[in-house]
């Protein structure tokens, strides 16, 4: 069987016909060289209006790397005609193996964006001996016509958070699409702002935007001001996430300020080796911290009180109906203003203002949470770790996109699975 014969299978172009192979040098490693020609008869079609019109002329010939075979690198080779449109004027001719300037073909890009989604991009570079860019503007390529190409109706619930990016405060505002089943990031914009947040609506539009029944976030102030413009209608769910966050840094104030006191008193031991302690769960607590806690428990400190007062806290997130949850958070909460702690007391205030959105979660019967979007901003992390991080924001939305957005791939004959 010819290499011909394999190519007309694999990757038929019609009006073209593969015409000849042969070995060749080409940037100093032997080569596979595939000529092509156009069919007789055939006419040329313009790369701007893609109709049929007369040669004008013919230009250079090129060669457009294909993918490797049997350690070979593939390159076709074709010298593209120009065309006399009545419309357009004088245009190169358009070809199905490749786009513009393009040197690489678009199954070749197609493969190397594959492989770019499971393996880092310079590893991908490194495996098939190309250059960084190539696979760059090849992930470009396919985010590109999935953004085009995907379908952003019907989406019933999304969350919203921040990554930070770079060096200092860099912030990046991230949306996605939380529903069982498919969860996807819909949207990235740099910082954290007011303007990040409303350019999701401005993609999503006022019609699209009416199907959203539940919304997560935290308790960022822009995130919640956007929220009330534009969904107002929509089950608003604080971020449980972030409020277990605020109240372990609570208990974490009231830790540190009561060691230092009892390091100057001389009891410095008193609180030694206990800040995961209190921090973790019960579950997590390995042996050694259990037997440190139980030691812990049995002084009168306000460290204590204020890790008493976390446990029970616990307590809340086990309640099904509304009602007996708000009854139970209220009660908590006199009981905390009581306690005399302050950084306590300062969540409290934090709880009370946000009272009706944490009722929300239990409307909602459980279902929606931030914690899938603390997931997902996890595998971001892992996208980030797997490049050793990336300079630029346009780069980083591209990957971003590429691997967790599930966007649909351009139609291709030649299939990889």
């Amino acid at each position: 069987m010819r290499i011909r014969t394999l190519l007309n299978n694999c990757h038929n172009l019609k009006s073209f016909v593969y015409k000849s192979e042969r070995f060749e040098t080409v940037f100093g490693k032997v080569s596979l060289v595939i000529e092509i020609e156009p069919r007789k008869n055939g006419k040329p079609t313009c790369s701007e209006c893609g109709k049929a019109s007369s040669i004008y002329d013919h230009a250079r010939a090129r060669l457009y790397e294909f993918i490797p075979i049997w350690g070979y690198h593939v390159y076709l080779h074709y010298r593209k005609r120009r065309v006399n449109c009545v419309n357009c004027g004088i245009k190169v001719e358009q070809i199905p193996w490749s786009a513009g300037k393009q040197h690489l073909t678009r199954v070749y890009q197609h493969y190397l964006a594959m492989w770019a989604s499971r393996l880092s991009w310079q590893e991908v570079a490194r495996s098939f001996q190309t250059s960084w860019g190539h696979v760059y503007r090849s992930v470009k390529s396919v985010v590109e016509y999935g953004l085009t190409h995907r379908d952003l109706t019907g989406i019933k619930a999304i969350g919203v958070d921040e990554i930070q990016f770079g060096r200092g405060h860099q912030y990046l505002t991230l949306v996605y699409q939380i529903e069982a089943g498919k969860k996807r990031l819909l949207h990235i914009a740099p910082k954290r702002t007011v303007k990040s947040f409303l350019s999701f609506f401005r993609l999503l539009g006022s019609e699209k935007s009416k199907s959203i029944k539940y919304v997560c976030s935290d308790m960022w102030k822009p995130y919640l001001k956007v929220i009330r413009k534009k969904l107002p209608n929509t089950l608003h769910i604080l971020d449980r996430y972030h409020i277990v966050a605020k109240l372990n840094k609570a208990v974490d104030e009231v830790r540190r300020a009561e060691t230092k006191r009892l390091h100057q008193e001389g009891y410095e031991d008193a609180l030694k080796h206990t800040k995961y302690c209190f921090l973790k769960n019960e579950e997590n607590l390995t042996d050694k911290q259990k037997l440190r806690l139980e030691d812990v428990l049995q002084l009168d400190l306000k460290s204590v009180r204020a890790y008493l007062l976390k446990q029970s806290f616990q307590l809340f997130w086990q309640y099904n109906a509304p009602y007996w949850a708000r009854w139970y958070l209220q009660k908590w909460c006199t009981r905390a203003m009581r306690s005399k702690l302050d950084p306590v007391k300062k969540f409290v205030k934090t709880v009370r203002r946000h009272e009706d959105l944490m009722m929300n979660w239990f409307k909602a019967k459980k279902a929606y949470s931030s914690g899938t979007v603390e997931g997902l901003n996890r595998k971001v992390n892992l996208v980030t770790r797997k490049a050793y991080g990336y300079k630029s924001y346009d780069v980083l939305k591209i990957a971003l996109y590429h691997t967790m957005g599930q966007l649909p791939v351009p139609e291709s004959t030649h299939r990889f699975y």
